[in-house]
């Protein structure tokens, strides 16, 4: 993330706005460094222009630079819906923040979701907001306004400042609830560890299917910290491990459970991407130590290859 905003640089959590803004322009700045060069940025404010069509909106600055015709877009031609799905329930808030590590689960999810909703509003797409955790707690129908911008950023914000302990999940509950709320075709991207409890696991898998049954389009970022949630990278010495969803404790030393929780976790991840490729679904690793280019570019790909 050399060209981008730091997860170790962040220190300033007030104004997620500029922050989302430092993503996305690093983002962008480093496109054109990329393969990706190819995606355009621009194409919200402008579309070529079809023949036939009338000239009123034609952008002749734009054709003095570019020698081709381009219309100028506005908002009620928004093409695409997204609605952006949070997990805010406490296992989301591993691991707990210090004065070197500045992002745990939930602040990675929001800084990523503002900065696609940055992405969004300069593309002229429509966008909404839902948090869940044991019942849906927010939902918001997409619409593409600056006003609509910044109310979405007050409810990250107000998330982030709410470290609420304790707070189970239901994913499946939560997922089938928002597939049955969101009535128009939409792009849904959603952020979550997706550590649901074992029997609630095909539930889980028919909440998913439920999105795609929907006719809608799905990125599942899988949001992780890689090394200690997925690899168990722990010293081996005592530890006290704390559930963050039901507050259960217990003592033990790592290399004690190591093979037995590196077992559970690649039949889970595996069963994960299965069903995911079974339903079309994007499954996206989202390391949370890995930045947010993998998101970003993960969007623009998806949204370079379908139209709502």
């Amino acid at each position: 993330m050399s060209s981008m905003l730091d997860n170790y640089e962040v220190r300033n959590w007030g104004n997620l706005e500029v922050l989302a803004r430092q993503v996305v322009e690093g983002f962008i700045i480093g496109l054109h460094k990329s393969p990706f060069h190819g995606f355009s940025v621009e194409f919200a404010e402008h579309r070529l222009y079809n023949q036939g069509e009338s000239t009123r909106n034609l952008d002749w600055k734009v054709y003095a630079r570019t020698d081709k015709l381009f219309s100028k877009r506005f908002e009620e031609e928004t093409n695409l819906r997204c609605q952006i799905v949070i997990d805010g329930s406490s296992s989301m808030y591993y691991p707990e923040p210090d004065a070197t590590k500045q992002f745990n689960k939930l602040r990675f999810s929001a800084l990523a979701s503002a900065s696609l909703m940055h992405l969004l509003q300069k593309q002229r797409d429509a966008f909404g907001l839902s948090i869940f955790d044991e019942e849906v707690q927010l939902h918001t129908r997409c619409k593409s306004s600056t006003t609509h911008y910044r109310l979405m950023l007050s409810h990250l914000n107000q998330l982030l400042q709410d470290p609420t302990q304790k707070k189970a999940t239901s994913a499946a509950k939560a997922l089938h609830q928002i597939a049955d709320s969101i009535h128009k075709r939409s792009l849904v991207i959603i952020f979550s560890d997706m550590f649901e409890q074992s029997e609630q696991t095909d539930e889980l898998f028919s909440a998913l299917q439920h999105l795609k049954h929907n006719k809608h389009e799905v990125v599942l970022f899988h949001v992780v910290d890689q090394k200690h949630e997925i690899e168990f990278q722990f010293e081996n010495r005592p530890y006290e491990f704390i559930d963050m969803e039901s507050g259960e404790r217990v003592k033990l030393q790592p290399n004690q459970v190591k093979d037995y929780y590196l077992e559970k976790m690649k039949t889970f991840k595996e069963s994960l991407k299965v069903k995911c490729l079974q339903y079309r679904i994007d499954f996206v690793e989202a390391d949370i130590n890995k930045g947010f280019r993998p998101i970003l570019q993960s969007y623009l790909v998806k949204r370079n290859r379908m139209k709502i």
